[in-house]
């Protein structure tokens, strides 16, 4: 059946050229996702300029943060998915409920986390074994932006609705207006109000609400998808079902990672004190880039290949994934070179101490050698995502990242210091970029090639 009227901002992605869709759609998303990074970054970098101690317990936080928005991908893929199956075989009806159910999980569980998180930021933040001080100062800055996670989860959840349709600009845009909100803020309350650490938190704090607005704005007054869209609504089964079951293992996947990361950080400060946490934390910040790169064509590929796999269009998911690997090979190239060779300077943008940007350039180097195998595992995670079979990734990530704890241990006890850890993390990206292209091309086999040659 046709698509109803209303769904008037809604692109079709099953039909026209592959590569074109594949562009117009990553640009903004990618974009989206290195706006969404500058947050932090910009954080990194005004704080930077108070000092090593302070960038600690921003970092500190950071993961927190990572964890957040790790958590929030239950509906942010949940939308991209759910919704963009429904649009892909015409649902309308669907499409609209996807949207309004995966709008409706999120409140509820970012305010159940905010709550966590502000209650007992004191015994988290002191799993870091910092100083007093700086722990001080990280449980004040955990306790104001984590009131302003549910903004973050809501336009998580925004985020993939609006992907799904195939308006990715739209959250560019939005994120867009944060940031500079955001970058004009840090400046701001850090120094000309000298609010330090507590500044930072706040001037995030505005910017992610300010997005949050934005969006209620687009959706609910311009009214750009549906002429009618109601936000939240009581919960059914069949909705609420599909969305956990496609988000939940990628949600999960990444909490886990952001648990393992805490681990690290505490064994990072264990061995190099907040130089070590620091180093980790700051260093994970600027890989973003090449992560962020590779999640912005994997949310695209996502986007296309749930309208088209519905759609049983498969000749067109495999070409699109081809297009995807090489842009993100030529990418993956640069960015491994740049932080192979000049990884001081590099980290000493973001924190110009000799002894920090020495033992964060060192981790820049030592990582620069996975990048290739870390955009591999993340492009063809888009894939997955899109057939809505997000389970195998979610086994792959969880397996080799918990793996990393018993390497740090050994490689530590070797002897090797900070870059025990930084090669634990370089070797286990490696590993888990081979095994899931392995497992997809066994998928390719047993299932993608048969409905091929069904669609010829």
């Amino acid at each position: 059946m046709p698509f109803k009227r209303d769904m008037k901002g809604i692109k079709n992605l099953t039909e026209g050229p592959i590569l074109r869709q594949l562009f117009m759609l990553a640009m903004p998303i990618m974009a989206t996702s290195f706006i969404q990074m500058a947050y932090s970054l910009t954080d990194m970098a005004w704080v930077g300029r108070i000092g090593s101690e302070a960038i600690a317990a921003v970092g500190s936080v950071g993961l927190l943060t990572w964890m957040t928005t790790s958590l929030a991908l239950l509906n942010k893929v949940g939308s991209e998915v759910s919704v963009g199956q429904a649009i892909g075989m015409k649902d309308e009806t669907a499409a609209r409920s996807f949207a309004t159910h995966n709008l409706t999980l999120s409140l509820m569980i970012s305010a159940a986390w905010a709550i966590i998180l502000f209650t007992f930021a004191p015994f988290i933040i002191r799993f870091y074994e910092l100083k007093e001080h700086i722990a001080s100062d990280a449980i004040n800055y955990l306790r104001i932006v984590s009131t302003a996670f549910p903004f973050v989860f809501m336009s998580a959840a925004f985020t993939g609705i609006f992907n799904a349709g195939g308006r990715s600009k739209i959250p560019f845009t939005i994120n867009g207006i944060g940031l500079i909100i955001n970058m004009i803020l840090d400046p701001l309350f850090i120094f000309v109000f000298d609010w330090k650490t507590d500044g930072a938190a706040l001037a995030t704090w505005i910017a992610q609400a300010c997005v949050f607005g934005l969006f209620v704005y687009q959706l609910k007054f311009k009214k750009i998808l549906w002429d009618d869209f109601r936000f939240f609504s009581k919960l059914k089964r069949v909705y609420t079902a599909k969305i956990v079951k496609i988000g939940f293992p990628v949600a999960t996947l990444n909490v886990l990672f952001a648990f393992v990361n805490m681990f690290l950080g505490r064994t990072a400060s264990t061995v190099g004190g907040h130089i070590g946490l620091m180093a980790m934390t700051t260093s994970g910040q600027i890989e973003a880039i090449t992560w962020n790169t590779s999640q912005g064509f994997s949310t695209a590929l996502s986007a296309f290949v749930a309208q088209n796999y519905a759609a049983k269009k498969i000749s067109r998911v495999m070409k699109a994934l081809k297009s995807t690997l090489f842009m993100t090979l030529i990418f993956g190239i640069f960015c491994s070179l740049l932080f192979i060779f000049y990884g001081n300077n590099i980290f000493a943008i973001f924190v110009p101490e000799k002894e920090a940007y020495e033992a964060g350039g060192l981790a820049l180097r030592i990582d620069g050698y996975s990048q290739l195998f870390m955009m591999l595992e993340i492009v063809i995670q888009g894939v997955f995502y899109g057939m809505g079979r997000t389970i195998p990734p979610a086994i792959i990530s969880i397996s080799c990242n918990y793996l990393r704890i018993p390497m740090a241990f050994l490689f530590v006890s070797f002897g090797w210091g900070l870059s025990g850890i930084w090669w634990t993390i370089c070797l286990t990206s490696i590993i888990k970029g081979i095994i899931i292209l392995i497992w997809f091309l066994a998928i390719k086999k047993k299932t993608l090639d048969n409905m091929a040659i069904e669609e010829k």
